[in-house]
């Protein structure tokens, strides 16, 4: 294949990092991780999320854009955990919803978002981790991060909701759902095979729409 340029979505704890190294080494691909903790706004943002959210969302944006331009510009292909999608259509809009974030606040920080969008060219194809709240909740207390622990289950509920209503009028880039309650990639070889043969077939302009473990 010629240089392609993978972004893989979804819910925190279902997988995105594990399916982009794994995927990146079955491809021989370059992986990119995107850091979250050198954000300047987030001490703040925690603090006082009203305050704050506006601008902790407005350096999270430039930051996933400017990566996804300077991922364009690679010469190699690329798979990217988290798309630049995402902070607008689930995350930004959930602390909107939540009353974090002002209308106004909002509104601004949507027409920005979809202007700078409308520029830069979309990924090849977006690969949609799903899974439900008690897969999640038991991914995120295996991998052990102590912040993660006390997570509200109600708030992975709701930005699944979101994550949902955002695939489903995605058509900026062809998509690939995986249902990954169903598909463990790391304990099973043969689930990585089907999802890299899934990949192959979508990016040669096959139409495969979801891919679980029975299907």
């Amino acid at each position: 294949m010629s240089k392609r340029f993978i972004a893989i979505a979804g819910n925190v704890g279902v997988g995105k990092s594990t399916l982009t190294r794994m995927l990146s080494a079955r491809l021989g691909w370059e992986p990119f991780f995107e850091a979250v903790d050198d954000n300047p706004y987030l001490a703040d943002f925690y603090q006082n999320m009203h305050l704050w959210a506006f601008h902790s969302q407005i350096f999270f944006l430039s930051r996933r854009l400017r990566h996804h331009y300077e991922l364009l510009q690679r010469t190699n292909s690329v798979i990217q955990d988290r798309s630049v999608y995402e902070d607008a259509e689930v995350f930004a809009r959930n602390l909107y919803e939540q009353g974090a974030m002002s209308e106004r606040d909002y509104r601004s920080y949507r027409e920005l978002y979809e202007v700078l969008c409308a520029l830069l060219p979309p990924p090849d194809l977006v690969i949609y981790l799903r899974a439900d709240v008690p897969t999640l909740l038991e991914r995120i207390r295996m991998r052990g991060r102590a912040y993660e622990q006390d997570i509200d289950p109600d708030y992975l509920a709701r930005l699944n909701a979101l994550y949902d209503a955002w695939i489903e009028h995605f058509t900026l880039s062809p998509v690939l759902t995986i249902e990954a309650a169903n598909m463990d990639f790391v304990a099973h070889r043969r689930h990585l095979d089907r999802i890299e043969a899934a990949v192959r077939q979508k990016l040669e302009g096959k139409d495969i729409l979801l891919l679980s473990n029975g299907a």
